[in-house]
C-alpha cells in the first residue's frame, strides 16, 4: 500500500520567535500586491514589493549572523520555505555587497552599456545627489555609503 503524503511542515525550535514578524511582512506584502497603482509608472508599482522583500530577507539575516539569535537549522528552513532570499543572502556574505537592495541592481543585462545599477554608485560620487533606482526604488545601496 503507497504511503499517504501529507503537508503538514515539523518546524525547528524557535519558530515561534519569528514566525509573528514573519506573517506580519507577509500580511503588508498581499496588502502591496493589491494595492491599486493608479497614476504610478510600471516599474513604480512593484518597489514596494521589492521593498518587503528585502526587509524579510534582511530580518532572517540579521537574526542568523548579526545577532546569532537563531539556529542554523531555522535559518535554512527559512531558506528552504522561501521566507528569505537565498541569493540575496548570498550575495550579502561578500564584501562590497553588505548593503545590496536587490539582485537585479547588479546584473549588467539589466543596465545600459552593461554596468551596474545608479545606486550602486556611491553618494560623493554622483552627479545627481537624489537617485532612485528604476527597479526597486533604492536610493543608494553602494557599500561605501
Amino acid at each position: 500500500m503507497p504511503k499517504i503524503k501529507t503537508n503538514r511542515v515539523k518546524y525547528p525550535e524557535g519558530w515561534e520567535l519569528i514566525e509573528p514578524t514573519l506573517l506580519e511582512i507577509e500580511a503588508k506584502m498581499r496588502e502591496a500586491e493589491i494595492d491599486t497603482h493608479d497614476g504610478k509608472r510600471k516599474c513604480e508599482a512593484l518597489w514596494p514589493i521589492f521593498k518587503l522583500s528585502h526587509q524579510r530577507s534582511r530580518y532572517v539575516y540579521d537574526l542568523c549572523y548579526r545577532r546569532e539569535e537563531i539556529s542554523k537549522e531555522l535559518y535554512e528552513f527559512c531558506l528552504d520555505q522561501n521566507h528569505a532570499d537565498r541569493n540575496l543572502i548570498a550575495k550579502w556574505k561578500k564584501s562590497g555587497y553588505e548593503r545590496l537592495c536587490c539582485l537585479r541592481c547588479i546584473q549588467p543585462r539589466d543596465h545600459n552599456y552593461g554596468t551596474t545599477c545608479v545606486c550602486r554608485v556611491p553618494k560623493h560620487l554622483r552627479e545627481e545627489k537624489v537617485v532612485e533606482c528604476v527597479h526597486c526604488g533604492c536610493q543608494g545601496c553602494a557599500s561605501g555609503d
